[in-house]
C-alpha cells in the first residue's frame, strides 16, 4: 500500500525558514505530480505548489519569492522550502502526489500525506 509521510512542521517565528519533507513509499511505478497545499484555520484549503512530472513548477502568488518546491523522484520524495514566512502562512500543509503504483493495473491514484503543522509567530 503507498504511504506518505510527512515532516518538518513547527513553530517559528515572523522572517523564520522551514523545510518540509514527504516521502512516498510502496509499491511505487512513478510520481507524477507533486502538490503542496494548506489549509490556514477556518479556512479551506488551498494549492500553494506543484512540481509536475517531466515538466514546470508552479508557485502560488501569494508564497512566490519564499517559497520553493523540489523533488527527488528515485527517493521518492519532495520538499517545500519555506523562507521569510508570515503570520498568514500559519496553516497544517499537505502533500499530494499522483502515483502510478506497480501493483494491479497501474492506475494513477492521488495519495496524501497526513498533514504537518506550521506555526508562525508574530
Amino acid at each position: 500500500q503507498v504511504q506518505l509521510v510527512e515532516s518538518g512542521g513547527d513553530l517559528v517565528q515572523t522572517g523564520g525558514s522551514l523545510s518540509l519533507s514527504c516521502v512516498a513509499s510502496g509499491p511505487i511505478y512513478i510520481v507524477k505530480d507533486i502538490k503542496w497545499w494548506r489549509q490556514p484555520p477556518g479556512r479551506g484549503r488551498e494549492l500553494v505548489a506543484t512540481s509536475k512530472w517531466r515538466g514546470n513548477v508552479d508557485i502560488a502568488d501569494s508564497v512566490k519569492g519564499r517559497f520553493a518546491i523540489s523533488r527527488d523522484d528515485a527517493k521518492s520524495a519532495s520538499y517545500l522550502q519555506m523562507t521569510n514566512l508570515k503570520p498568514d502562512d500559519t496553516a497544517v500543509y499537505y502533500c499530494n502526489f499522483r502515483i502510478v503504483p506497480t501493483t494491479g493495473a497501474r492506475r494513477e491514484a492521488d495519495y496524501w500525506g497526513q498533514g504537518t503543522q506550521v506555526t508562525v509567530s508574530s
